[in-house]
């Protein structure tokens, strides 16, 4: 273990009122820094289009694909009027209209 006489005294307080030393401790810090800063620099410096841009625009495509699919699908395949006929139909009690068996048959098939 090293006495207590071997260790470095503490640097001496240096006053910041003098211009000198201000000037003296901004050119230390600066030659630090630029020290510490990065190599040149590895990556590109504008974007590659194959990594930012193309899967940008891929998604934007399958999202416009994806919503004309659910407008397609949205979209009634029949104008209705089988439906406004059979409701114009006069309805009796206990009587069923002719071929109703087979157009139910028709209807689960589809």
């Amino acid at each position: 273990m090293p006495r207590k006489d071997d260790t470095a005294a503490p640097p001496a307080a240096r006053s910041w009122t003098k211009p000198d030393e201000y000037l003296a401790s901004l050119a230390r810090r600066r030659t630090a820094r630029r020290a510490r800063d990065p190599g040149p620099r590895t990556s590109p410096e504008t974007p590659r289009f194959t990594l930012s841009t193309l899967p940008f625009l891929v998604l934007m495509l399958a999202l416009a694909v994806l919503t004309i699919a659910i407008f397609i699908a949205a979209l009634p395949l029949h104008d209705g009027s089988e439906r406004n006929a059979a409701k114009a139909e006069t309805k009796e009690v206990g009587m069923a209209r002719k071929g109703w068996f087979q157009d139910a048959e028709r209807e689960f098939r589809n």
